[in-house]
């Protein structure tokens, strides 16, 4: 009776031991995933990164009454346009929930603008005038971050932009002119996925010209049916930040 209590006992003993060591195990195994990566950049006064993404862009176009009047051009509609857009990013910390962005881009994109025509151009009744600007665009924005949940942030932006055009608009007979400046506002939303050695971060935004960027020809016929043209575009830039 002795000898089975002892083993009872030590059977016991080893369940016990075996338990404490699971649970030890699993505790260990969950504050592994738990680790917060780059646990101390939220106290970094500012940081840098790089910017790669892609564009969608478009005109958005006000009609001149000279289009009404007349039956040479029966259409001009816009079309949508992708492209790419590289840039580098500085961010300075302003409070645990809003930081100021600095996020300088060369956008290579292109805009199109298709005609369809009651007497033929070239033995064409369709034409489509396209532009290939390659566009600095200077974006500052204040960004508003949620609480950091582990490894993973949600943030929502917005700021004003001023963009430069280098090259890509330059006019030629029989073609519309586009002015080489323009600026407007910018709203977002993104992502802060902390990783082990950087923070990838994919984001959404929306950028709106606000002045007319048409140069008016009443003499070329592609350009005097448009009044006012501004700009418009969508952008999913992927930021990695260090």
């Amino acid at each position: 009776m002795l000898y089975l209590h002892r083993q009872k006992a030590c059977t016991l003993k080893i369940g016990l031991c075996l338990l404490i060591g699971l649970v030890s195990l699993a505790q260990t195994s969950v504050a592994q995933e738990r680790e917060l990566n780059l646990y101390d950049h939220d106290f970094k006064p500012y940081y840098f990164g790089l910017t790669l993404g892609v564009n969608s862009s478009r005109f958005h176009p006000q009609m001149h009454p000279y289009f009404l009047q007349s039956d040479t051009v029966l259409t001009a509609e816009p079309m949508n346009s992708t492209g790419l857009n590289l840039g580098l990013l500085a961010t300075a910390r302003l409070s645990d929930r809003f930081q100021l962005r600095f996020n300088p881009q060369l956008i290579f994109t292109e805009r199109k603008i298709a005609y369809r025509l009651k007497y033929p151009d070239d033995n064409k009744t369709e034409v489509v005038q396209s532009m290939n600007p390659i566009i600095v665009s200077f974006p500052i924005q204040v960004k508003l971050q949620s609480d950091r949940i582990g490894n993973f942030r949600v943030y929502m932006l917005a700021g004003f932009k001023a963009d430069l055009t280098l090259s890509g608009n330059k006019k030629t007979d029989g073609t519309i002119q586009i002015k080489g400046s323009d600026f407007g506002p910018e709203l977002g939303i993104g992502f802060n996925f902390f990783l082990k050695s950087f923070i990838f971060s994919p984001e959404l935004k929306i950028s709106n010209g606000i002045p007319n960027i048409h140069s008016r020809d009443a003499s070329v016929k592609y350009s005097s049916v448009f009044d006012k043209i501004q700009s418009r575009m969508i952008m999913l830039s992927f930021h990695f930040e260090g």
